[in-house]
């Protein structure tokens, strides 16, 4: 059964999405919407002719709607592209297929719903819509969907499917029903098995000239019969008796929404003997078939079920820089919904990998959820034309000991060393997050990775958004860091020791520390030979050196008393200052 989507939006809907409008000439523009619609013109051709299909149908969806998008941005009089379906198709349908429209959501299947009545839901069945034509009880003729005005005959591979009856028991002059050719399944899980492929198996048997032992395996499901009885319940009843007993199975009548939704949810997770990618809402109540054109029936609906994954939009690329000076790439996108998440930004992974998907802003890229509901980049499925690169951090720049003081290049790995030693295993600075830290960079007083213990109460507060009384609090638990542990301060600078070497630390103070060789290190637990040599080489880089020696200033670690006095003298610098 075709879907047809509807992209029609009312004025506040353009206005949202013409927000969305990339920021093209219309040069390229043109160029890009022209590759676009080039491609989609290919994979029509080869699905429609051939039987194959190259990508898949939620792939080629979100890429049909992005081209609507652009045209929308810049061709605004531009009809929508619309599926090229074959032309050269020999026999005429004696009633057009009209297709079914997709609906978003419960809410516009309920919004569907009113003020109408009879009404069925059905699973839709994945696979190739055809129309049986019999006459006087014998069947004549078997079309494809084509342009759901005409289509192939396929009546010489009718004969070869048993699940179609050749003949039935009719007074009727003709018989002219709508079905859908799908591949028979034993249990299918559409919740765990997914698509499967199957609509694509059937499309190549029957199109095929030769005799495919998969046309057995074929079996039909009808979901229309347009001059067919008025009663639904009658109209399910004569097709059970001519042998089309599935669609009496797998047909439910439906007061509201909630109990489409209901049956959307079972089949879901029921098991199938067959594919299916969502569901359709019949009304019993329909025209007469001379009438019916493809596109035109409002009569049914789809409701699809949601993907496993979604497409979206790159808006940039960021590159993220961790506090051991990992670069990871991030990419910004159209916020999209997938699960109950919305979805905003995907990890790529290293510049490595990134390189791999070769993605950049204007591509169109495929999420999914991986384990504990972290968004996940699948694949990408369109890349823009003109490919204008971000320029890209030098990873020899950025090491395990580069970053410890501010400069422009540095602030980002700075900034991921104060928000992890903010952390309540580290110095627990509670309530001091990354945005904390970065109202605080922008304003002078932070130069390296502990100058904020001799920031003021009045510096903080000249933080962007900070008020006075926050900054007071902000400045207590800076200060209460100075009473943690010496282990504690070890770990803040990144000295990577396992924390059951920490905890069996006995040194008292940084001088001790800084005596270790690479024995004394290897004493401890979980501290093997290349671990305590590279703690050895880090103990000896000059920038770290300096942040000790500015905590040992500090008086860091503290003891109580030693505290108390520190706290007093800086109440007392601050009181000086002010008088001053």
């Amino acid at each position: 059964m075709l879907i047809t989507t509807a992209f029609s939006l009312s004025a506040a809907q353009f206005d949202k999405q013409s927000a969305q409008c990339p920021a093209w000439t219309p040069a390229r523009a043109h160029n890009e919407m022209s590759q676009l619609q080039q491609q989609l013109q290919k994979w029509d051709d080869a699905y429609y002719r051939e039987g194959v299909s190259p990508v898949t149908d939620n792939d080629y969806d979100s890429l049909l709607q992005r081209l609507s998008q652009w045209q929308r941005c810049f061709e605004s009089s531009a009809a929508d592209y619309q599926s090229q379906l074959p032309s050269g198709g020999s026999t005429f349908h004696p009633v057009a297929h009209t297709g079914v429209k997709k609906l978003r959501d419960k809410l516009a299947v309920g919004y569907w719903m009113q003020n109408r009545d009879d009404l069925w839901v059905q699973p839709k069945v994945d696979g190739v819509a055809v129309s049986l034509v019999y006459r006087h009880g014998k069947l004549v003729s078997l079309i494809s969907r084509g342009d759901g005005l005409r289509g192939e005959e396929w009546l010489a591979k009718a004969a070869m499917i048993p699940a179609i009856p050749l003949s039935i028991e009719s007074e009727l002059e003709d018989v002219i029903l709508q079905g859908e050719l799908f591949l028979k399944m034993s249990d299918h899980h559409q919740a765990i098995a997914g698509g499967k492929n199957a609509r694509a198996q059937v499309a190549g048997a029957m199109m095929s000239k030769k005799a495919s032992p998969l046309l057995t395996e074929i079996a039909i499901f009808i979901w229309g019969w347009p001059d067919g009885p008025s009663d639904m319940a009658d109209r399910l009843q004569q097709l059970t008796q001519w042998g089309f007993d599935l669609a009496a199975q797998w047909s439910k009548s439906v007061k509201d929404e909630d109990d489409v939704a209901g049956w959307r949810n079972r089949w879901f997770h029921a098991q199938l003997p067959f594919v299916t990618d969502g569901v359709v809402i019949h009304q019993a109540s329909r025209p007469k078939g001379k009438s019916w054109l493809p596109g035109q029936g409002d009569w049914a609906v789809a409701w699809k079920y949601q993907p496993p994954e979604v497409s979206s939009e790159v808006l940039s690329v960021d590159f993220s820089i961790g506090r051991t000076g990992k670069i990871a790439v991030v990419l910004n996108l159209q916020p999209v919904q997938l699960d109950d998440k919305t979805v905003r930004r995907v990890n790529v992974g290293s510049l490595t990998r990134w390189r791999e998907y070769d993605v950049i802003a204007g591509d169109q890229v495929i999420i999914s959820l991986a384990g504990q509901g972290i968004p996940k980049l699948e694949r990408v499925i369109w890349r823009v034309t003109e490919r204008d690169y971000p320029q890209q951090p030098d990873a020899a720049n950025f090491t395990p000991l580069s970053c410890y003081h501010f400069t422009p290049d540095c602030q980002k790995q700075l900034v991921a060393r104060l928000n992890w030693l903010s952390q309540k295993s580290v110095l627990d600075i509670a309530g001091v997050q990354r945005s904390t830290w970065l109202r605080l960079l922008e304003k002078p007083g932070i130069t390296h990775l502990f100058s904020w213990l001799t920031l003021t109460p009045e510096q903080i507060t000249a933080a962007a958004s900070i008020s006075p009384e926050r900054a007071e609090q902000i400045w207590h638990r800076f200060n209460l860091t100075r009473q943690q542990p010496l282990r504690r301060w070890i770990h803040a600078l990144g000295i990577p020791l396992p924390r059951k070497a920490l905890n069996a630390l006995t040194d008292s103070g940084w001088d001790s520390i800084l005596q270790r060789n690479v024995q004394t290190w290897q004493a401890l637990p979980g501290v093997g030979n290349v671990l305590a040599q590279r703690i050895v080489m880090m103990l000896q880089d000059t920038e770290l050196r300096s942040l000790i020696t500015f905590l040992q200033h500090q008086g860091i670690p503290a003891t109580t008393s030693m505290f108390r006095v520190r706290v007093v003298e800086n109440r007392q610098a601050e009181t000086e200052a002010q008088r001053q």
